[in-house]
């Protein structure tokens, strides 16, 4: 099991000192797939990163649409590839597949169409990931933020439609518990389970900053069903130079009291 935080690079040093494993960047950061490969910077990128950069998140950018009229099978074509191809070469093992701007189905919009779009877009994911050696992983996200795929059951649905070891499904507390998910949901998805996301649900604060989170029954169903991938801390509040070593002692005292 390893430990990382969704951060920028520039932060690589400073996690590297306090112990953490890896750091888990921003595709539009990183691997760029709306340039062209004379314009994509990212390898340089990633060559002054103390620490790997084993994942990354936000795999589209709110312009290309994976549902509704705007769906345009060839850019999101072009744009997988590179991501895919960039992402090899620079050692990224798992993708995130969140991006609910591009998701989310427009009003009006026929959902069993959008569901349709939803299942073709992963197939085209297995397909990239398996050239490429990479693991694309379906991330739940809250209401608030998407209306589709809000749970772990429901992006369970599309790992399994696609049946394919490229598309897996992550595990993001934070929306787990904002949706009031059953944890026993995590325990029937756990065969598919390849990534996991940490944020306590009181404004998303990093792990143990709220004081009112317990890890423990999650973590205890990863343990029984033998996770041994990427865990990242995705917390839109976390002073990772005040509060870095105090949240991955958190994380792991949880993990081993579980």
């Amino acid at each position: 099991m390893k430990l990382g935080i969704c951060t920028s690079i520039e932060n690589s040093a400073l996690m590297k000192s306090q112990g953490w494993d890896f750091v888990e960047e921003n595709c539009q950061n990183i691997l760029q797939g709306l340039l062209n490969d004379d314009e994509w910077t990212g390898d340089e990128r990633a060559s002054r990163s103390a620490l790997p950069v084993r994942s990354a998140n936000v795999l589209l950018p709110g312009s290309l649409k994976v549902t509704g009229p705007d769906f345009e099978e060839d850019a999101l074509a072009t744009y997988l590839n590179r991501v895919g191809e960039r992402a090899k070469s620079i050692g990224i093992q798992t993708i995130v597949f969140g991006s609910g701007g591009s998701r989310n189905v427009p009003d009006g919009f026929d959902r069993s169409l959008a569901q349709s779009q939803i299942k073709d877009f992963c197939t085209a994911l297995a397909i990239v990931g398996s050239a490429n050696g990479i693991t694309f992983v379906v991330e739940h996200l809250r209401r608030q933020e998407c209306n589709i795929i809000n749970t772990v059951g429901e992006a369970m649905t599309y790992v399994l439609a696609t049946n394919h070891a490229a598309l897996r499904c992550l595990v993001d507390t934070y929306h787990l518990w904002s949706e009031n998910e059953d944890v026993r949901t995590v325990r029937d998805a756990m065969p598919w389970i390849r990534h996991v996301h940490l944020a306590d649900l009181e404004v998303r604060v990093a792990p143990g900053l709220s004081g009112k989170s317990d890890y423990r029954p999650i973590f205890s169903i990863l343990r029984e069903g033998n996770y041994d991938g990427l865990i990242s801390v995705e917390a839109s509040q976390f002073d990772i130079e005040k509060d870095g070593e105090r949240v991955l002692d958190f994380v792991r005292t949880q993990w081993q009291n579980a």
